[in-house]
C-alpha cells in the first residue's frame, strides 16, 4: 500500500505509535517493545502498547510508555475479531498514525485496525516460524503482510523471504536487537548486586566453582535437558570446577519443569545445576557468572541474550542455528556447538575451562568489542524510528 505523505505534519505529531504484543512478562520482543517505546517519547512521540500485561510494565512506564490492557494474547478467532474492533476505537480515540505488530495472533486484529483506519501497518517478525501445513502456513503469512517487515538478522530476513513467496524483499528490512550497552556493561555492575545474586543462588562466598550461566526461559526448545546432561559429563570429568545456573521463568510449563528437576536427579548433579527462576538483574547474573550457554534446539531469529553476554566480555558457547551462527564469530568471540548434541557441548564447556584467563580474556573482549559496535539498542531505535518515518512521510 503506497502511504500518501501528510503535509506539514509535525513529526512528533506523526510519532503517534501503538505496539502490539501478547504480554510484557519476559523476553527479547517484549525487552524491543520497551526500547521502542522508549525512543518514541524521546522524540517527543506517543508510545501506546497494546497488551495483556506483565512484570515488565513497570519498564515501560519508566521510558514513558503507555499500556492499553486487551487479551491480544489469545488465538481463539472470536477474540481476535473483537481485539481488531478495540484495537481501531483505541487508534481512533488516540489520533494514532501507525500501528507495529510484533506476534501473529494479535497481528490479524493489528492488522485489520490498521486497515480499516487506513494507517501504516508495520510487522517485526521476532520468530523462525515454520509451518506443517497450510492452515498454519495463512496464518503466520500475517506476519509478512506489514507496509514494512523488520527482521531482527539476516537470517530471519533469508527465512522470510523464501517462506512467503508473496513478499516484495524492498518491504522486508534487517533491524538487529539492540543491547542496552549502558546497562550491560561489566563496569557498571556494583559488586553488592553480583553478592546479592551469588546468595540467592545458594552460592557460598567461599564456593570457588566457575559459574556457567543458561539465562533463558524454561522450554522445551531452550535445550536446558542438553545443559543438564552435558554437566554430568563435564562433573564426572573432573568434578568441583563449575556450577550450572538456569535461570529463567517456567512460565507455567509445569510438566517441564519437573522433567528437568527428574534429570538433574537421575544424573546425580543436584548440586551442580540449580533451578532459579527469572532473574530480573540479568546485568549482574552476566557478570557473576564467567561462561555464558544458549543452547537452543530450534534456530533464533536473532539470540538477544546471548549479545548481551558478549557485551559484558563473557565467554560465550551457543548452538550453532539461526542468528547466534551470525552474532557469534567461531573460535574469536566465542564457541558454536551442534545443536542438541550433550557430547559437543560438553567439549565445549572443557575447553573455555580449561583456557587460561587472559585467553578466556581475549576471547571476551573481542565479543565485547564486536557487540558494542554491531548490536547497540541506540542502532535499533533509531532505525526503527526511520521505518516509521519513512512510511508517514516526515523527517527527523
Amino acid at each position: 500500500m503506497q502511504w500518501v505523505k501528510r503535509v506539514g505534519m509535525d513529526a512528533r505529531e506523526a510519532l503517534r505509535i501503538l505496539q502490539v504484543i501478547p504480554t510484557l512478562e519476559a523476553g527479547g520482543a517484549e525487552r524491543t517493545t520497551v526500547e521502542v517505546a522508549q525512543a518514541i517519547s524521546r522524540a517527543g512521540g506517543c508510545a501506546m502498547v497494546a497488551t495483556r500485561g506483565g512484570r515488565m510494565e513497570v519498564d515501560l512506564a519508566q521510558v514513558g510508555g503507555l499500556v492499553a490492557h486487551m487479551p491480544v494474547q489469545s488465538k481463539n478467532p472470536g477474540v481476535i475479531l473483537l481485539n481488531a474492533q478495540r484495537l481501531a476505537r483505541l487508534a481512533k480515540r488516540a489520533n494514532l498514525k501507525l500501528i507495529h505488530a510484533r506476534s501473529r495472533a494479535p497481528a490479524w486484529s493489528a492488522m485489520w485496525a490498521a486497515r480499516t483506519q487506513g494507517l501504516p501497518f508495520v510487522t517485526t517478525y521476532h520468530g523462525i516460524y515454520v509451518a506443517k501445513g497450510p492452515i498454519k502456513r495463512f496464518f503466520n503469512a500475517v506476519m509478512a503482510r506489514g507496509d514494512i517487515v523488520i527482521a531482527p538478522s539476516d537470517y530471519a530476513r533469508q527465512h522470510i523471504l523464501a517462506e512467503h513467496a508473496f513478499v516484495d524483499p524492498a518491504r522486508v528490512v534487517t533491524i538487529p536487537r539492540g543491547v542496552d550497552l549502558e546497562a550491560f556493561d561489566p563496569g557498571a555492575v556494583a559488586p553488592d548486586r553480583i553478592a546479592s545474586l551469588r546468595r540467592a543462588w545458594g552460592l557460598a562466598s567461599d564456593d570457588r566453582r566457575t559459574i556457567v550461566l543458561v539465562p533463558a526461559r524454561l522450554s522445551p526448545i531452550k535445550g536446558q535437558q542438553t545443559v543438564i546432561e552435558a554437566a554430568a559429563k563435564v562433573e564426572a570429568a573432573g568434578p568441583g570446577r563449575a556450577v550450572f545456573i538456569l535461570a529463567g521463568d517456567a512460565q507455567g510449563r509445569l510438566e517441564y519443569v519437573a522433567k528437568l528437576d527428574a534429570a538433574i536427579a537421575s544424573c546425580g548433579v543436584t548440586d551442580v545445576v540449580r533451578r532459579v527462576g527469572h532473574v530480573r538483574d540479568m546485568p549482574a547474573a552476566l557478570a557473576a557468572a564467567a561462561v555464558g550457554v544458549f543452547p537452543s534446539l530450534v534456530p533464533e531469529s536473532f539470540g538477544r541474550t546471548a549479545v548481551e553476554a558478549q557485551a559484558m566480555g563473557m565467554a560465550v558457547i551457543a548452538a550453532d542455528l539461526g542468528g547466534q551462527s551470525e552474532t557469534i564469530l567461531n573460535e574469536k568471540t566465542g564457541i558454536l556447538f551442534p545443536a542438541g548434541e550433550a557430547n559437543a557441548l560438553a567439549a565445549a564447556l572443557e575447553r573455555v575451562l580449561a583456557m587460561p584467563a587472559d585467553a578466556r580474556r581475549a576471547m571476551g573482549d573481542a565479543a565485547m568489542a564486536r557487540a558494542r559496535a554491531l548490536y547497540s539498542a541506540a542502532a535499533l531505535q533509531e532505525a526503527t524510528l526511520g521505518v516509521y518515518r519513512r512510511l508517514l512521510g516526515v523527517s527527523a
